[in-house]
């Protein structure tokens, strides 16, 4: 088994451009956030992000590293097409259901620069609800009417699925993928890691209070609509803006090596 400190990959930094450059900073501080946040499946689960300056592009991880190893000049990138224009000299390749999500979401919508997607047992539990996500708390109305729900017919392999799931997410950042897990869509990498991180604590609250056994408080239609309006602009800022540098900084405290 190939252990992290045996990785060994050459810096990129010099041979791409420094859109695509900040792209890759962005896109491994996301992964190592999602492993230390406790959102990471091992290998099973991908986080992307287009390249701002050539957009038919975007970067992914290989199949094979673990989130907590990702750096900068570790991330594939490939096509929407699935040609693969760079790869570490590792022996991963691209993840095929990774590949099939990713690429219906860049194809689909040009607005998109970064999507994240999630096993995690509370994701993956409310993720098999038929009630979905309940607007049970106030992080929880900041997705309520604004998910696309995707029904499961199997591992995401076949890029005939592509269409599909375009037309299931339509113009909404949020989806659920039933019976799977979790998808958040952002203009930033940022944005996208944040609403992913809200989305999972609004399934952790749901699943402890439904396992109350107890009748379920959920606030009326008129203060749902309330409360998630006041998350849509000019009432709120772009989720991700705020945090972002922090999150960077402790990264930095804890281990650098995400930026080689």
């Amino acid at each position: 088994m190939t252990s992290h400190a045996a990785l060994r990959i050459a810096p990129v930094r010099a041979s791409v451009s420094e859109a695509e450059w900040q792209a890759r900073l962005d896109l491994a501080a996301c992964y190592r956030l999602c492993e230390g946040y406790g959102m990471s499946d091992m290998i099973y689960t991908h986080i992307t992000a287009r390249v701002p300056d050539s957009p038919g592009h975007f970067l992914i991880n290989p199949n094979g590293m673990l989130f907590g190893e990702i750096t900068a000049s570790s991330l594939l990138k490939v096509s929407l097409e699935g040609e693969i224009l760079y790869r570490p000299d590792l022996p991963y390749g691209l993840h095929p259901a990774g590949f099939t999500i990713h690429s219906a979401i860049y194809r689909a919508r040009p607005d998109a620069m970064a999507a994240m997607h999630t096993h995690t047992v509370a994701g993956m539990a409310v993720s098999a609800l038929t009630c979905g996500l309940l607007p049970l708390t106030q992080t929880a109305t900041r997705f309520y009417g604004r998910i696309a729900y995707h029904d499961f017919r199997g591992p995401e392999r076949d890029p005939s699925e592509r269409d599909a799931l375009a037309r299931t997410i339509g113009p909404l950042n949020y989806c659920i993928l039933r019976n799977h897990g979790l998808l958040t869509l952002g203009e930033s990498v940022a944005e996208a890691f944040i609403a992913m991180w809200g989305m999972e604590r609004a399934c952790q609250a749901q699943l402890q209070a439904m396992a109350c056994n107890t009748e379920l408080n959920i606030p009326s239609d008129e203060v749902v609509a309330r409360s998630c309006a006041m998350y849509d602009p000019p009432n709120s800022r772009r989720y991700g803006l705020l945090e972002w540098p922090g999150l960077l900084r402790k990264l930095d405290l804890a281990d650098p090596s995400w930026r080689d």
